[in-house]
């Protein structure tokens, strides 16, 4: 089936179900799982359910909201059409684009320390950072000269990443398992369960991509909600496995030590060398391919921003038929923060950042109930437990001093964001509407 005009094969409900599915089984399971279970200890499988059942509500309010209003604005649209063409709005969709710099950040990061595990201790670091600035390097040009390249490249790395951690998962619960690591004596407080929970929310991010192709879906009303609901759970189950065979095959020590490449380390207890290996290549894979998902949603996210006329008019533009100004901006953006701000940094930014976000869509499909036929208390709920997640969260960041400056870069990001919108508007003089 085709679309009217162009001439575009619509997605049924498997397709779209594995976009969101593939972008939430990025590249974040393997670069903060470490940070969580060091943070959580036994608890670390209840910090994804906890996790999860944030995502499924969150789920529940952009299902309504991409059923009332199709097409490719997705979140954008979405914050346009509850709270207008305001400052906070145009601040909302900066720092959406800045959670996805940090995003790419993450998982930048994520491929150089486990790509350079395979070096020597000594240069580790030197390798880390090479390879940091190789994967973005590398998939920008491959997105520029050879966009038909990219969407293979991006299907064969979600199948082999499924694939291989599917191995992780039954290997590891084949072999004996510590279970005693998993018992209650190990769990930490509430507040810390909670806050490590949020500290890899961010894994749960992906859904929010089903939103910008809800166009092309051949079957909305069928498709979407097992799309959104159905993917978000089976991506939930598979992240309280890896949490459990992570948990079960370590001790907390060897976490902590490589809390950046936890989940290699995992592999190799149940599969020697081989599972080593397989997991760097699996972590290698999805970081790749997350990057490139991240980037081609950030170009397209620019693009309408700029649409909606809170960006410059410029990044309207396409480049060899695609919106790829934008995607150089978070290029460049990733670079630096990738190279110059600690993962865990990082990571709060990038979880707080969506937390707030998705804040805002569950309070924005409250006040649109009506208008998306939605239960008005899920969506309350919802923005409850969103704010409460991110309260949690800065509460626990900014109780240890050693973390103390994440809140610091966090709100900076988030004023930064009303700073480019007050003198965008002020400078411009551009109209913002919807779209």
């Amino acid at each position: 089936m085709y679309d009217n005009n162009q001439k575009t094969k619509k997605l049924g409900t498997f397709s779209i179900m594995s976009v969101g599915i593939g972008g939430m089984i990025g590249g974040g399971i393997f670069a903060v799982t470490g940070l969580s279970i060091d943070i959580t200890k036994g608890a670390a499988p209840i910090a994804f359910l906890i996790a999860g059942i944030v995502a499924l509500l969150t789920g529940y309010s952009y299902l309504k909201l991409t059923l009332q209003f199709p097409g490719e604005g997705g979140t954008v649209t979405y914050l346009n059409r509850a709270y207008g063409s305001g400052i906070l709005t145009g601040a909302a969709n900066i720092l959406l684009m800045f959670s996805y710099v940090v995003l790419v950040a993450i998982y930048a990061y994520a491929f150089g320390s486990y790509g350079s595990s395979f070096a020597s201790h000594a240069h580790q670091t030197i390798y880390l950072h090479i390879l940091i600035n190789f994967v973005i390097v590398m998939l920008i040009i491959v997105n520029l000269f050879d966009r038909k390249l990219a969407i293979p490249i991006e299907n064969f790395f979600n199948i082999s990443k499924l694939v291989l951690l599917g191995i992780f998962i039954v290997a590891g619960f084949i072999t004996p398992m510590h279970w005693s690591h998993l018992s209650s004596h190990t769990y930490p407080s509430a507040l810390a369960i909670i806050a490590g929970a949020m500290l890899i929310f961010l894994n749960y991010e992906g859904f929010e991509l089903i939103a910008n192709l809800a166009k092309d879906v051949k079957n909305p009303k069928r498709s979407l909600p097992i799309a959104y609901i159905g993917g978000i759970f089976i991506v939930m189950i598979f992240y309280v496995l890896i949490a459990m065979v992570t948990v079960s095959h370590l001790t907390f020590e060897q976490v902590q030590k490589a809390s950046s490449d936890v989940l290699s380390l995992a592999a190799s207890q149940s599969l020697g060398y081989v599972g080593f290996t397989g997991i760097i290549i699996a972590a290698l894979m999805a970081t790749s391919s997350a990057i490139n998902a991240t980037f081609q949603s950030t170009g397209k996210l620019v693009y309408i921003i700029a649409k909606t006329g809170e960006l410059p008019k410029g990044l309207e533009k396409e480049i060899r038929n695609q919106h790829f100004e934008g995607t150089l901006i978070a290029a460049a953006l990733a670079l630096f923060v990738a190279n110059f701000i600690p993962l865990d940094a990082i990571a709060t930014m990038g979880s707080a950042g969506f937390l707030l976000i998705f804040m805002a869509i569950n309070i924005a499909n409250a006040k649109l109930a009506k208008q998306t036929n939605s239960n008005i208390w899920i969506s309350i709920t919802a923005a409850l437990f969103t704010a409460a997640a991110i309260v949690v969260l800065c509460l626990k960041v900014a109780s240890n001093p050693a973390t103390r400056f994440h809140l610091y870069i966090l709100i900076g990001m988030i004023v930064f964001s009303f700073i480019i919108e007050l003198i965008y508007r002020k400078i411009t003089k551009r109209t913002i509407h919807l779209i």
